[in-house]
């Protein structure tokens, strides 16, 4: 039997995610048209003996729950929310919730932090994992980043042969490998003792001398990896498949493109094929890949794709074309409307001949590595100059007006053009 934990942290986390995340909690932002950590699921529903995932974080459950109830119905495993009483860390809440994680006696568990976006090999890593006999408390899955990238992650040096890690360092200040961890771990069960080991030294320290830390709080990379590195323990099973993490608004349209990608081979259904599905939308003109949710309406003079997501009931005028973007649930693209680089919150309504545009500022797709740029950079002026455009919910943008490379907070309404702006 195995077991899965998905981390996905609370709402005072993924502030570089906003507007997006003020009114969607970052977990359940939909990419490629399912919610982000629904991809995390469906992957560890692919493992054989996996029995059941947990979700470990501190939102309230009025905002987790309905989420679970909604997929509990159409997937075999039991899936669960635990909440933390307050911010505990990533080994913090492991640690707080190791009875629920060692009930029904698993052989190992994965911990997949919730942010991160992959083809997930669950079964090789686990594979890989036992391979390297009792001793081994942890595997690390792993990918090649470049020198300045690294300096972002977590950095391991390992045994080429052996593929042990000898050291790992979480965002070294100056260079120490270009592999680095992807948050994607599977451990064997004896790794509470290490952690235990680990708590208890906090705690005496806390209580000793009072510094204001809290006791509980603890990092898996800081206080568990990097000890463990170089005792024999620690492996890393490296992977050259997609992998990024969606921390900020241009990530989530990097990922969008890449699983719909993967949805070539493993939901081919999913996809809109030269016409979208569904009766509502019979002769739209579909550029692979695309996801329309059955609940949206497109005209059929509407051109979409590449890489395009739709939610549900979304309405798309005529002659409106959209490239390279998200659009949620809800909102309104009205006729010859241009949404380029872009996502579009719910509720928003885009008008008339509106041109909404980012500036795409992820990597070479062929590259096995995302580079994550932050998507709000400063002119040499000062001034501050967002990449990709985003609205977020309930934004109003009339018609004939040109909105380029903004940031746009929830419930504005847009009477004129903008360009590189951040609209509070």
């Amino acid at each position: 039997m195995l077991k899965a934990v998905i981390l996905i942290g609370g709402p005072q986390k993924g502030t570089r995610f906003r507007p997006l995340s003020l009114d969607i909690p970052k977990p359940l932002f939909p990419v490629a048209g399912l919610p982000l950590i629904q991809h995390h699921i469906e992957a560890c529903l692919a493992v054989k003996d996996l029995k059941e995932i947990l979700l470990i974080g501190f939102y309230p459950p009025s905002q987790i729950e309905p989420f679970i109830n909604d997929v509990q119905h159409y997937y075999s495993v039991n899936i669960r929310y635990l909440q933390e009483f307050t911010a505990l860390g990533t080994a913090g809440s492991l640690y707080h919730f190791r009875d629920q994680i060692r009930f029904g006696n698993p052989h190992a568990f994965f911990v997949m932090n919730g942010d991160v976006c992959a083809d997930f090999p669950l079964d090789d890593l686990y594979e890989f994992h036992k391979s390297k006999g009792d001793n081994a408390l942890v595997t690390v899955m792993s990918t090649e980043a470049t020198r300045q990238q690294s300096l972002n992650y977590g950095c391991l040096v390992t045994d080429k042969t052996t593929h042990e890690v000898s050291h790992y360092v979480e965002k070294p200040s100056s260079y120490v490998s270009t592999l680095i961890s992807c948050g994607i771990y599977v451990f064997s069960m004896e790794i509470f003792q290490a952690i235990g080991e680990a708590f208890n030294v906090k705690q005496q320290e806390y209580y000793r001398n009072g510094n204001g830390n809290k006791a509980g709080y603890m990092q898996l990379e800081q206080e568990i990896l990097a000890p463990l590195a170089g005792t024999g323990k620690i492996f890393t099973y490296q992977v050259s498949r997609w992998w990024s993490q969606l921390k900020t608004a241009g990530s989530a349209i990097y990922a969008n493109r890449h699983y719909l990608q993967l949805y070539r081979n493993t939901h081919p259904e999913r996809l809109a094929h030269l016409h979208a599905s569904g009766d509502q939308n019979p002769h739209c003109h579909i550029t692979p890949d695309v996801y329309i949710h059955p609940t949206a309406v497109i005209h059929p003079t509407a051109v979409l794709g590449p890489n395009v997501s739709i939610g549900p009931d979304v309405v798309i005028g005529p002659g409106v074309r959209v490239r390279e973007s998200i659009i949620l649930a809800n909102a309104h693209i009205e006729d010859h409307s241009l949404i380029l680089h872009s996502i579009i919150g719910r509720n928003s309504k885009v008008g008339k001949w509106a041109r909404v545009e980012g500036t795409p500022s992820d990597p070479d797709p062929n590259k096995p590595f995302a580079k994550m740029e932050n998507p709000v950079l400063f002119n040499n002026d000062g001034r501050l100059n967002p990449s990709i455009t985003i609205l977020g919910c309930y934004v109003s943008v009339k018609q004939e007006t040109i909105l380029l490379n903004s940031i746009v907070l929830p419930n504005k309404e847009l009477s004129r053009s903008f360009k590189n702006e951040i609209i509070l």
